[in-house]
């Protein structure tokens, strides 16, 4: 590397001393800095590829072991949205997965990814063969959960297969209702997958009525988001919602908030939709009466949580206080845990709209904490996660959350949850002048966004590729991005959204 300016101390020796901790390894000659002149170096990923394309050529175990040794983990973990890294990262991945697929190492394939459906089912058809019923099912388990990081995905056809194949080698007599519930659920993500909406609806009820007879919380609520999402894709969830909680407030309180659960990705999914928080507002007033008629602490949590949303984005902050509040403590009273940790994730919003980053940053905490207990944790860490790089409160610690935030973005992450994620951390990066990472994840963001026609989402975006022109120094494209953001805000009935990007307008120079 050259020294642009002889007369400016050079920060990259001193750098790259403390991570080695080898002052000899660093020599500087005239403008010249070198790694190790007069050494020999051995660098990891030649020497992962070479044992990668020995084992490949032939069908040695042990070869293929031996070559995975050798692989050092992601290239620059730390760095995964740098766009030229992209490439040799991709075909460094690339080959390891291979290595791993044609060595049968299907542990550290699923390591590699725990969504990764072929390494599952050979582990579970090895277990089978072995006779080993409880592995197979664990197995089997274990790729389920994987795959519920994503609302609405599961396991494929052949590998419910081979799980009722598990189910069936020790006889009928031997397996559990929770068994035969998940083989259910699983089923019934396929007719959804498959576009049978229809029979997708008739299997989440008749699962849901098993978990309820056996006393079983969690598939109660993965049910009730099987119908959810059936009855989304046919453009009935209002109405389906409406019916579910009248019926559920009103003749089965104690499972209500597990019902509840199952639809509140559904509920957040529609205030973000181009009709908005104005539709859902309506609804939850008319829920609210009900709830409170059937003394429910659940109902009256949830529609105080839906009107504190509404309220939020309406600008109106105090009232989104007051009823958000309440949700709080209803939510809590029910033990009803995603809708609190929801409520409290507003609750931070508002701290964050009145500069109050320490009150933010400890309801961040506290709803973490919470989201840990809920089967829906993937979905909460997430969203919590967004706002902790906005409450950050130095540069380090905001690089810190953008980072811890980044781990969270994995291949089978919930996409509609990393919206607000991955713009927080575009738009800090923007603002620190990291440019090189903006665009690849606001890219990433613009095609997620394309699953909503309308709503904030696209507005957001519009934002974000506004301070990102700004630092570019791209000032009219700046101004045209931050209008365009108010506008979209404004149809949306988001005041205090189009009044920061107005102002944004306003704060050049």
């Amino acid at each position: 590397r050259r020294r642009r300016a002889r007369a400016l101390p050079c920060p990259v020796p001193a750098a790259a001393r403390r991570a080695l901790g080898a002052h000899d390894l660093i020599a500087i000659s005239n403008d010249i800095i070198a790694l190790a002149p007069n050494a020999e170096l051995e660098i990891d990923i030649e020497g992962f590829e070479a044992a990668a394309k020995t084992a490949l050529r032939g069908s040695e175990k042990s070869a293929f072991e031996h070559a995975a040794d050798l692989y050092g983990g992601r290239l620059l973990p730390d760095d995964i949205f740098v766009e030229w890294l992209d490439a040799p990262r991709a075909q460094i991945q690339q080959r390891y997965s291979d290595l791993l697929r044609a060595g049968g190492l299907w542990q550290r394939l699923i390591a590699l990814d725990p969504a990764e459906e072929q390494a599952q089912c050979a582990l579970m058809q090895m277990a089978l063969d072995a006779g080993n019923r409880v592995e197979a099912i664990r197995q089997f388990n274990q790729l389920r959960d994987n795959l519920h990081a994503e609302i609405g995905v599961g396991p494929s056809a052949a590998t419910i297969a081979l799980y009722e194949k598990a189910l069936a080698l020790s006889g009928a007599e031997t397996v559990n209702p929770s068994e035969r519930i998940r083989t259910s659920l699983a089923w019934g993500l396929v007719h959804l997958q498959s576009g049978e909406f229809d029979k997708a609806s008739e299997i989440a009820r008749q699962t849901r009525d098993l978990a309820l007879g056996a006393d079983l919380p969690r598939e109660v609520g993965e049910a009730s988001a099987l119908l959810g999402l059936a009855s989304m894709m046919q453009a009935r969830w209002p109405q389906l919602f409406r019916s579910e909680f009248i019926e559920w407030v009103r003749a089965k309180p104690a499972f209500v908030q597990h019902v509840f659960d199952g639809h509140l990705c559904l509920s957040e999914f529609c205030l973000c939709s181009a009709k908005g928080h104005a539709e859902v507002a309506g609804l939850a007033e008319e829920l609210l009466a009900v709830a409170e008629q059937a003394e429910s602490n659940a109902g009256r949590g949830l529609a105080c949580l839906l009107l504190g949303e509404a309220a939020l984005f309406s600008g109106e902050l105090d009232r989104a206080e007051q009823f958000l509040t309440e949700a709080e403590r209803l939510l809590l009273a029910a033990d009803a845990v995603a809708g609190r940790v929801l409520a409290i994730e507003r609750l931070a919003e508002i701290a964050l709209e009145r500069g109050q980053k320490w009150r933010a940053s400890r309801l961040i905490q506290r709803g973490l904490s919470d989201a840990e207990r809920s089967w829906l944790s993937p979905h909460l860490i997430m969203r919590m996660q967004a706002l902790a790089v906005r409450a950050a409160s130095t540069p380090k610690m905001v690089a810190e959350e953008i980072l811890a935030g980044d781990r969270l973005l994995t291949p089978g992450a919930c996409q509609p949850c990393s919206m607000a994620l991955r713009t927080a951390s575009a738009i800090a990066l923007a603002e620190a002048g990291e440019l090189e990472q903006v665009d690849r994840r606001l890219n990433d963001a613009e095609r997620i966004a394309g699953m909503w026609q309308g709503g904030p989402w696209a507005a957001a975006l519009w934002e974000a590729r506004g301070v990102q022109r700004r630092a570019q120094d791209k000032e009219v494209r700046a101004l045209a991005a931050f209008e365009e953001a108010a506008g979209r805000y404004e149809e949306l009935g988001r005041p205090r959204d189009q009044a920061r990007c107005l102002a944004r307008m306003g704060s050049h120079g």
